[in-house]
């Protein structure tokens, strides 16, 4: 009975099935520890991004100088980074540009723009491939149970009396493929909305802090260009 019992394991079931099914397995199975990597990673990123922003706009709001801010700030991704490349933009071209404060504006937002295309690009790396775990996976693991379950009722071909003893190791062999790539594609689904979800959020958060700081700089370079006049 307990020879019977083992015979019947999960791994047991594993270690018989075909070639092809094996490597099924092992695809996804490569594809599910690749997705946790990135679940693990992506979190932290996302974590240390969140806590950035929260960090740096309590200096920036504190009424802190803002060329001061910039000497103390280091070069970093997230939102610091967009506020360096915004006022260094603002540095160089109002010393070329003081009687052209609309020049000095576009030349500072167009650096603010392309940080937060770097920042949004960075946030949504590895994104795409969860997207594809989560979306192949589950007919990987099809075609895997179909062909298991195809050469196992070509084996029942093959015996005179084919029984429930016969028939289950087999088709249990073959959905394992399935259950493996459902293993796989769920928790894949569900980081990429979070991710994407959250990605959006940050996203939104630099746009906010890009315009608020656009108008810092717009009031600042008008008012000095009507003192000028």
């Amino acid at each position: 009975m307990s020879s019977t019992t083992e015979a019947h394991t999960i791994w047991s079931l594993v270690l018989e099935a075909s070639l092809l099914v094996k490597g099924v397995m092992l695809i996804l199975l490569l594809a599910s520890v690749a997705t946790w990597f990135l679940i693990a990673q992506r979190s932290t990123l996302f974590n240390q991004a969140k806590r950035a922003i929260k960090a740096f706009e309590d200096q920036f709001w504190s009424g802190k100088e803002l060329g001061q801010l910039y000497s103390n700030s280091q070069d970093r991704a997230g939102v610091e980074q967009i506020f360096r490349a915004g006022y260094s933009e603002f540095a160089q071209l109002d010393q070329r540009n003081h009687s052209e404060p609309e020049a000095v504006m576009q030349g500072v937002e167009r650096a603010m723009r392309v940080a937060i295309a770097h920042e949004e690009e960075r946030l949504e790396q590895h994104l795409p491939f969860l997207a594809t775990v989560g979306s192949v996976s589950p007919y990987v693991g099809l075609f895997g149970t179909v062909w298991g379950i195809m050469n196992s009722f070509i084996g029942l071909s093959q015996v005179q009396q084919a029984t429930l003893a016969t028939v289950a190791p087999g088709i249990a062999e073959a959905l394992i493929a399935t259950a493996i790539g459902l293993f796989a594609a769920i928790p894949a689904v569900v980081a990429y909305n979070r991710f994407s979800s959250r990605s959006e959020h940050l996203l939104g958060q630099y746009y906010n802090f890009a315009e608020e700081f656009s108008a810092i700089l717009h009031r600042r370079v008008y008012n000095r260009a009507a003192g000028q006049n």
